[in-house]
Protein backbone atom coordinates (compact mmCIF):
# COMPACT_ATOMS: atom_id res chain seq x y z
CA UNK A 1 0.00 0.00 0.00
CA UNK A 2 1.43 3.42 -1.00
CA UNK A 3 1.50 5.83 1.53
CA UNK A 4 -0.84 8.49 -0.77
CA UNK A 5 -3.57 5.02 -0.60
CA UNK A 6 -2.71 4.99 3.21
CA UNK A 7 -3.34 8.74 3.77
CA UNK A 8 -6.29 8.50 1.94
CA UNK A 9 -7.28 5.36 3.96
CA UNK A 10 -7.07 7.45 7.04
CA UNK A 11 -9.01 9.93 6.40
CA UNK A 12 -11.46 8.02 5.44
CA UNK A 13 -11.15 5.83 8.84
CA UNK A 14 -10.70 9.00 10.56
CA UNK A 15 -14.15 10.54 9.54
CA UNK A 16 -16.07 6.77 9.57
CA UNK A 17 -14.71 6.33 13.59
CA UNK A 18 -16.64 9.64 13.89
CA UNK A 19 -19.76 8.14 12.81
CA UNK A 20 -19.44 5.49 14.86
CA UNK A 21 -18.53 7.28 17.84
CA UNK A 22 -22.52 9.21 17.38
CA UNK A 23 -23.77 5.80 16.49
CA UNK A 24 -23.27 5.07 20.46
CA UNK A 25 -23.05 1.47 19.44
CA UNK A 26 -19.79 -0.31 21.41
CA UNK A 27 -19.10 -2.61 18.95
CA UNK A 28 -18.87 -0.73 15.98
CA UNK A 29 -16.71 1.82 17.81
CA UNK A 30 -14.48 -0.75 18.76
CA UNK A 31 -13.85 -2.06 14.94
CA UNK A 32 -11.49 1.03 14.92
CA UNK A 33 -9.51 0.22 18.17
CA UNK A 34 -6.50 -2.14 18.49
CA UNK A 35 -7.24 -4.81 21.54
CA UNK A 36 -4.73 -2.76 23.70
CA UNK A 37 -6.63 0.88 23.20
CA UNK A 38 -5.71 3.29 25.42
CA UNK A 39 -7.19 7.18 25.79
CA UNK A 40 -5.21 9.78 27.19
CA UNK A 41 -7.13 13.07 28.81
CA UNK A 42 -6.84 15.16 31.43
CA UNK A 43 -8.20 12.78 33.86
CA UNK A 44 -5.63 9.98 32.89
CA UNK A 45 -5.39 6.88 30.97
CA UNK A 46 -8.50 4.83 30.15
CA UNK A 47 -8.01 1.37 28.14
CA UNK A 48 -10.59 0.33 25.25
CA UNK A 49 -12.41 -2.02 28.11
CA UNK A 50 -13.45 1.13 30.11
CA UNK A 51 -14.06 3.51 27.49
CA UNK A 52 -16.42 0.51 25.41
CA UNK A 53 -18.16 -0.73 28.85
CA UNK A 54 -19.32 2.95 29.67
CA UNK A 55 -20.33 3.12 25.95
CA UNK A 56 -22.60 -0.16 26.40
CA UNK A 57 -23.64 0.88 29.36
CA UNK A 58 -25.50 4.43 28.27
CA UNK A 59 -23.31 5.56 30.70
CA UNK A 60 -21.67 7.68 27.79
CA UNK A 61 -23.29 8.91 24.29
CA UNK A 62 -22.26 11.52 21.76
CA UNK A 63 -24.99 13.17 20.17
CA UNK A 64 -22.41 15.13 17.77
CA UNK A 65 -18.66 14.28 16.73
CA UNK A 66 -17.21 15.63 13.67
CA UNK A 67 -14.43 16.28 12.60
CA UNK A 68 -13.04 20.41 11.71
CA UNK A 69 -11.40 20.38 8.37
CA UNK A 70 -9.31 17.26 7.53
CA UNK A 71 -7.23 15.86 9.66
CA UNK A 72 -2.87 15.92 9.45
CA UNK A 73 -1.98 12.80 8.58
CA UNK A 74 1.88 10.53 8.51
CA UNK A 75 2.44 7.44 7.82
CA UNK A 76 5.63 5.71 8.65
CA UNK A 77 5.45 2.82 7.00
CA UNK A 78 2.98 0.58 9.01
CA UNK A 79 2.54 3.46 11.86
CA UNK A 80 0.34 6.86 11.14
CA UNK A 81 -0.44 9.76 13.25
CA UNK A 82 -3.84 11.26 12.64
CA UNK A 83 -4.19 14.85 14.25
CA UNK A 84 -7.51 16.44 14.09
CA UNK A 85 -9.83 19.13 15.61
CA UNK A 86 -12.80 17.55 17.13
CA UNK A 87 -15.94 19.33 18.18
CA UNK A 88 -17.98 16.70 20.68
CA UNK A 89 -21.43 17.01 22.43
CA UNK A 90 -21.53 13.98 24.79
CA UNK A 91 -23.54 12.74 27.92
CA UNK A 92 -21.33 11.23 30.39
CA UNK A 93 -24.42 9.74 33.10
CA UNK A 94 -27.04 12.42 32.09
CA UNK A 95 -24.72 15.69 32.10
CA UNK A 96 -24.22 16.96 29.09
CA UNK A 97 -20.76 17.98 27.85
CA UNK A 98 -19.66 20.28 24.55
CA UNK A 99 -16.02 19.76 23.64
CA UNK A 100 -13.68 21.27 20.83
CA UNK A 101 -10.38 19.32 21.06
CA UNK A 102 -7.93 18.35 19.57
CA UNK A 103 -7.14 14.44 19.01
CA UNK A 104 -4.08 12.61 17.96
CA UNK A 105 -4.72 9.12 16.96
CA UNK A 106 -1.86 6.69 16.71
CA UNK A 107 -2.72 3.84 14.29
CA UNK A 108 -0.87 0.31 13.54
CA UNK A 109 -1.40 -1.75 10.12
CA UNK A 110 -2.41 -4.74 10.71
CA UNK A 111 -3.95 -7.49 8.38
CA UNK A 112 -4.39 -4.85 5.82
CA UNK A 113 -6.35 -2.35 7.78
CA UNK A 114 -5.81 0.89 10.13
CA UNK A 115 -6.36 0.22 13.98
CA UNK A 116 -5.86 2.85 16.31
CA UNK A 117 -3.40 1.81 19.21
CA UNK A 118 -3.63 5.20 21.26
CA UNK A 119 -5.84 8.05 21.57
CA UNK A 120 -4.42 11.30 22.81
CA UNK A 121 -6.94 14.45 23.48
CA UNK A 122 -6.21 18.00 24.74
CA UNK A 123 -8.75 21.19 24.69
CA UNK A 124 -8.38 23.59 22.06
CA UNK A 125 -7.71 27.02 23.74
CA UNK A 126 -10.58 29.27 23.16
CA UNK A 127 -10.09 31.59 20.51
Amino acid sequence: MSDDAGTAGLAATAHDWAAAMVSNDAARIAEFMADDWVIVSESGISTRERFLAFVESGDLTHSAFQLVGEPRIRVHGDAAVVTARVTNTAHYRGERFDADEWTTDVFVRRDDRWLCVLSHITAAART
